[in-house]
């Protein structure tokens, strides 16, 4: 059964500090590619890949049930940031 965003926010919200989530159904409805945009001060001196990782790890299980999966992760200040450039 393929991931739904329901379940994708639970499990993200019960593996971070969340300040902001977005979740993106990109499949029109089936499940099978999500796009996210996390911040979260659990990224706090962490390179990059390192935070995607950590998203990987914890969606493991969601993750193999798609066909893609993409994610945008940020420190809240970088988030700030980022706004403030108009994204």
């Amino acid at each position: 059964m393929p991931a739904t965003p329901e379940e994708l926010e639970e499990v993200i919200r019960n593996s971070f500090r969340v300040s902001h989530l977005e979740i993106e159904d990109q499949s029109s409805g089936c499940g099978a590619s999500y796009a996210i945009v996390l911040v979260s001060e659990d990224f706090e001196g962490k390179f990059s890949l390192a935070r995607h990782r950590m998203v990987n790890e914890a969606l493991k299980e969601q993750i193999s049930q798609m066909h893609a999966f993409s994610q945008k992760t940020f420190t809240p200040k970088q988030y700030e940031a980022y706004l403030a450039k108009g994204n």
